[in-house]
C-alpha cells in the first residue's frame, strides 16, 4: 500500500494490456489479493471484515484477500453478488473455504470490503442499493481497485456510489481516483504495486524539485516576469504578488494597477516596445485584461514577441489558438472550463483526453483548471493534480495561479515542469491557507510552499 504521487495512470484497455504482457494471471491475482489483504489487516484493527464479491477477476482478488486475512486470524466473512465467471475468479473462490452468503441477505460488520466490479464497468451495478446500504453501516469502508459503479476513465457514476475511506488502486491508478465525481467517493488512494511493466504518458502529479538560487545568482537570472495589465487592476496585482513570492527575481507591471503592490514590483506604462527586453523570462497577459479592442492590441502585441508566455482570464476569450502556431517560445495557456469550451469547442473523451487533444492542436501546454487540474503537453505528456483544495473556488485564485506558473516559466526550467510546479505550489499554499481564504491571502503562502520543494 504505497503512495500515489507521481505514479503511472491508466485506462481500463491499458491496464487489460499491462496485465496481459505480465502472462501469469493467476499470480498477478494472488499478489492482488496479498496486497489487499496486507492493507485491510492493517487497517481493520482485529476488528470483523465483510468482503463483497463480484463475479469477475476483482472478486477473485476479493476470495484471495478474504483467505490470506483468515490464515491470519482475522474475523472475515464472504459475500457473494453471484457466481464467479471467469477461471481466475472460480479458482479463487474454490481455495476460500469459509461459507459465502447471498449478497442481499447480507448483514453488516464494521469493516466493509468492496469487491465487486473494478476497471472496465461499463454499466449500472443492479446491487448498489445493497452496497450503500452495507458501506453506511460499516465503521469503515474500503473499495478494491475502484468503488463499484464508477465508470474508469471518465470517472462518471453510473450508479449510486457511496464514500469510501480508502481506495486500493491495484497495478496501477485509473483516472476514475483523479477525476470528479468518482474521485470524490475514493477517500484516501492507496497505490497496490503488482509488478507490471508500466508504461504510460499520464501521470499523478509528484512534489516538484526546485531548485535553490546559485551562488552568483542575480535578478535576471532568477528570471523576469512582465505582467500585462488591462481594464481590471486587481486581478494583475494579484498575478504581480504571486510572480514575487513564487521566486521571480524581477516582476515588471506593464500598464496601470492598484497602488497596492510590493515597492519591489517595478512599473512602467504599456507602449509600443514595452516587450522588447531580451532579458524577459516570461511574459503573462490576461488577469484583467479586459476584451475590448484595447486588449486585443496588447494581445497581439504579446503574440508577437519572442518570450515565453502564459495566457490566463481575459486573453484566453481573445486568443485564436492558431496563433500560437508561428511562436518558437513555448505557451501555457490556463482555462477553467468555461474558457476551454470557449477555446476548443466541445472535444470528446474524458478530460485527460480532452486536455491532450486541446494541447496538441494548439501545439501549446495546457492547464485545464477545475477540481482535478490537467497539465496536458503537445507531446502528450498529462500530468494530473491531486493538490487542489475546493477552498480555492473563489474570485482571484487564477490570477494567483498565473502569477506562480509565470514565475517558474521565467526561471532557467522546462516549460512542462514549471507549469506542473506552478500547479503543485498553488495546491500547497492554498492547503497552508485553510478555509474560507481570499485569493489575496495564498501568495503569502507560497514561499513556505517552495521551502517543500528544496
Amino acid at each position: 500500500m504505497l503512495p500515489i504521487s507521481g505514479t503511472p495512470v491508466l485506462t481500463a484497455a491499458a491496464m487489460r494490456a499491462a496485465e496481459a504482457a505480465h502472462g501469469d494471471l493467476a499470480a498477478l491475482m494472488e499478489r492482488a489479493g496479498g496486497g489487499i489483504a496486507a492493507a485491510v489487516h492493517r487497517l481493520a484493527a482485529g476488528a470483523e471484515v465483510l468482503i463483497l464479491c463480484g463475479p469477475g477477476n476483482n472478486g477473485g482478488d476479493g476470495y484471495v484477500a478474504a483467505r490470506l486475512l483468515a490464515e491470519a486470524g482475522l474475523p472475515v466473512r464472504v459475500a457473494a453478488s453471484a457466481e464467479p465467471r471467469t477461471d481466475l475468479a472460480r479458482a479463487a473462490r474454490v481455495r476460500w473455504t469459509g461459507p459465502v452468503e447471498p449478497l442481499a441477505e447480507a448483514r453488516p460488520a464494521p469493516v466493509l470490503v468492496d469487491a465487486l466490479f473494478g476497471t472496465g464497468l461499463t454499466r449500472p451495478v443492479a446491487e448498489a442499493d445493497t452496497l450503500v446500504r452495507l458501506a453506511g453501516a460499516a465503521r469503515l469502508a474500503i473499495a478494491v481497485d475502484l468503488p463499484s459503479g464508477v465508470e474508469t476513465d471518465s470517472g462518471a457514476c453510473l450508479s449510486p456510489v457511496p464514500p469510501f475511506a480508502v481506495t486500493l488502486a491495484l497495478g496501477a491508478l485509473k483516472p476514475a481516483h483523479l477525476l470528479h465525481p468518482a474521485a470524490g467517493f475514493c477517500g484516501a488512494v492507496r497505490w497496490i504495486d503488482l509488478g507490471l511493466c508500466l508504461d504510460a504518458d499520464t501521470h499523478v502529479m509528484r512534489r516538484p524539485r526546485l531548485a535553490r538560487p546559485k551562488a552568483e545568482a542575480h535578478k535576471y537570472s532568477r528570471g523576469m516576469v512582465a505582467i500585462v495589465a488591462g481594464a481590471m487592476p486587481g486581478a494583475a496585482a494579484l498575478a504581480v504578488t504571486a510572480a514575487g513570492r513564487a521566486g521571480a527575481g524581477y516582476v515588471l507591471l506593464l500598464g496601470s494597477a492598484t497602488d497596492r503592490l510590493p515597492h519591489a514590483v517595478v512599473r512602467r506604462r504599456w507602449a509600443d516596445g514595452a516587450l522588447d527586453d531580451a532579458r524577459i523570462g516570461a511574459v503573462l497577459v490576461g488577469p484583467g485584461l479586459g476584451r475590448d479592442e484595447t486588449a486585443r492590441g496588447k494581445l497581439s502585441a504579446v503574440l508577437a514577441a519572442p518570450h515565453p508566455l502564459v495566457v490566463d482570464g481575459d486573453a484566453l476569450h481573445l486568443l485564436d489558438p492558431a496563433a500560437l502556431a508561428g511562436r518558437t517560445a513555448p505557451a501555457i495557456l490556463t482555462p477553467h472550463d468555461g474558457e476551454f469550451a470557449a477555446l476548443f469547442g466541445d472535444l470528446s473523451g474524458s478530460r485527460i483526453d480532452r486536455a491532450r487533444a486541446a494541447a496538441a492542436s494548439a501545439r501549446a501546454i495546457v492547464v485545464l483548471k477545475g477540481a482535478a487540474t490537467v497539465i496536458a503537453g503537445p507531446d502528450g505528456r498529462v500530468v494530473v493534480s491531486e493538490t487542489g483544495s475546493p477552498w480555492l473556488s473563489t474570485a482571484g485564485t487564477g490570477d494567483v495561479l498565473a502569477g506562480t506558473i509565470a514565475a517558474r516559466l521565467a526561471g532557467p526550467t522546462d516549460a512542462f515542469a514549471a507549469a506542473c510546479a506552478g500547479v503543485w505550489l498553488h495546491g500547497e499554499a492554498a492547503r497552508r491557507a485553510g478555509p474560507a481564504f481570499l485569493a489575496d491571502d495564498l501568495a503569502a503562502h507560497l514561499p513556505q510552499a517552495i521551502a517543500q520543494c528544496l
